[in-house]
């Protein structure tokens, strides 16, 4: 019987050396606030998605492409928000294990072993419209509450956090409960996206009147599940151009003050 034939791996005339891209997906399931990460096959190691960019790729591209690989979905709210570059960041004793576990051929010298500058991105999607797809080094793609994330190879931890902390940044002036929410909500379920984002409760009836004081939303029926007297008004965000402007005005501040 013939030997088995060992992969054929990616070559650098096809890719950028050097070069990488990692994506800190953020999904919301009404209640939680979780992250998508992967785990790489036979070797234990958990990651944020990520990827390389092709020769003839812009960078946004090639992001888009991995995200719509991992998750099925192709327009997703998407924004860099740092580069990765610590002359540190090389791991190739990672790298060879993950390729060698997929039974693939490494040379010393291969360019996959090289150190990598990464580009970091953070997209945010409805958890719900999502089935995770693993790709074809992984074993796995899931879930992860902020509080369980597992032990995250090189700096992906690093970029996690950056990520948030610049998702926290941008919670007032970007809207990005509209990106998270079904396209009608609760006053309830907007606060619930702050509190997971901010990682503290805030008291409801205090967040419930900056948030109308600053008319971006628009309040629709009420939403009828139980007793009439209980149900809550559905609401949604008015359209873009009145959302800059309205979002312009709004601080972090003004949530942190909600407490």
């Amino acid at each position: 019987m013939a030997p088995n034939k060992k992969k054929q791996l990616p070559s650098i005339e096809e890719f950028m050396p050097h070069l990488a891209y990692d994506s800190v997906i953020f999904g919301f399931n009404g209640q939680q606030l979780k992250i998508l990460i992967l785990e790489y096959q036979n070797t234990g190691f958990f990651a944020l998605p990520g990827g390389f960019v092709k020769r003839n790729e812009n960078v946004d591209d090639a992001v888009m492409r991995g995200l719509k690989e991992r998750t099925g979905l192709d327009n997703i709210y998407l924004e860099q928000f740092h580069t990765f570059g610590s002359s540190s960041r090389s791991a190739p004793e990672i790298m060879r294990t993950i390729l060698e576990a997929n039974d693939y051929d490494v040379e010393d010298d291969y360019w996959m072993l090289d150190r990598f500058v990464s580009i970091a991105y953070y997209a945010l999607i409805n958890f719900n419209n999502v089935e995770p797809k693993p790709d074809e080094l992984s074993d796995s793609i899931s879930w992860y509450p902020l509080d369980q994330l597992p032990p995250l190879m090189m700096d992906h931890q690093e970029i996690t956090e950056k990520a948030l902390e610049i998702l926290r940044d941008n919670l007032d002036k970007k809207l990005v409960g509209m990106k998270l929410l079904p396209q009608k909500f609760t006053m309830k379920e907007l606060q619930k996206v702050y509190e997971e984002i901010l990682g503290k409760k805030l008291r409801r009836t205090t967040f419930q009147r900056k948030m109308l004081s600053k008319d971006i939303l628009v309040r629709h029926e009420k939403l009828f599940a139980g007793g009439a007297h209980k149900a809550p008004y559905l609401y949604s965000f008015k359209t873009v151009q009145t959302d800059q402007k309205a979002s312009s005005e709004i601080t972090h501040q003004t949530i942190k003050n909600t407490i």
